[in-house]
């Protein structure tokens, strides 16, 4: 059975649920009005060897490395080891989010042919939206084909607001 530890910090956007293994890896950040999907999430993802969920400060000092983020220490997710479950095609998704550079985006398309698949949009897409590990995993650069900010499971609201806060100017 994997052992969750997990905290809630306070950010500029709302509460943000943060769970790591015992290894301080994280495997999911969520935002709290949306813990609902980060259960089903956690459920799909470790139901066969199952999961325990431990409260616990700071674990790994993950919390405040993630709050130095939203004090405008950018670069800082960047050394957040992360580890997820998901579908290899999933993980190669993730992997691939992660080399967004901060105040860039990228569109759907130009994430698939970066993989390789170009015509896989769509299901890059929905890999996208199954990301459990929201900021980190920066599934908010990726934005549509004309610039529309599409798809955040955290509200199109934040989704800006991070990107701001990354330094994209938004037209």
């Amino acid at each position: 059975m994997l052992t969750l530890l997990e905290d809630k910090i306070a950010t500029p956007l709302g509460p943000l649920w943060i769970l790591c293994d015992e290894q301080f890896r994280l495997r999911a950040v969520e935002w709290d009005e949306h813990s609902d999907r980060m259960e089903q999430l956690l459920g799909v993802h470790y139901r066969v060897q199952g999961y325990q969920r431990v409260s616990s400060a700071n674990p790994g000092g993950l919390s405040r490395k993630l709050c130095d983020y939203f004090e405008g220490d950018l670069s800082v997710i960047e050394t957040l080891p992360t580890a997820t479950s998901g579908t290899d095609f999933q993980r190669e998704v993730w992997k691939t989010l992660r080399t967004i550079p901060c105040g860039q985006v990228m569109h759907y398309g130009q994430l698939a042919e970066q993989l390789g698949r170009a015509g896989a949009a769509r299901a890059v897409g929905a890999a996208n939206g199954s990301n459990p590990i929201s900021i980190v995993v920066p599934c908010h650069r990726v934005i549509g084909r004309n610039g529309t900010m599409t798809g955040y499971a955290g509200g199109v609201t934040r989704k800006e607001w991070l990107l701001r806060h990354e330094g994209y100017l938004l037209l």
